[in-house]
């Protein structure tokens, strides 16, 4: 790649992530409510224990279904309860990874929703799109 090439591809990606900035500014009051609206409801495998949270995983309601007491089991409704918010809270941050992805790739935002540092810093160590790796 001449020198020529590595400016034009240099200064294409520069107006790549100008036109990002500036599609993020103009959507980031309305992105931000949408992701705090996030709510989802999840259900046991039986069906008697549902879960809403909110995107951050904040339980926001829980239901227990009344046919529970007719034969306690504390621990296969403890686990119940824990597997049915795990998968609402994953089903959640899988909205918010969609609702983002016109401005911020799934997997960046995944990375840094999941705390992956090494994912992170290899993003942020990588090649510019229109340069090649360094030997």
């Amino acid at each position: 790649m001449t020198e020529d090439a590595d400016i034009v591809g240099l200064q294409a990606y520069a107006d790549e992530l100008r036109e990002t900035f500036m599609r993020m500014q103009r959507d980031a009051s309305e992105l931000n409510a949408r992701a705090q609206a996030i709510r989802v409801t999840e259900r046991s495998a039986d069906g008697l224990v549902s879960a809403t949270v909110s995107v951050r995983g904040e339980l926001i309601r829980l239901d227990l279904d009344p046919r529970l007491y007719r034969r306690p089991n504390a621990r296969g409704l403890a686990d119940a309860i824990t597997d049915t918010i795990r998968r609402a809270t994953a089903k959640a941050l899988e909205e918010l990874v969609d609702l983002f992805e016109p401005v911020v790739p799934p997997e960046q935002l995944r990375a840094h929703l999941e705390g992956d540092l090494e994912t992170v810093l290899d993003q942020l160590s990588g090649p510019l799109p229109g340069e090649r790796r360094r030997r």
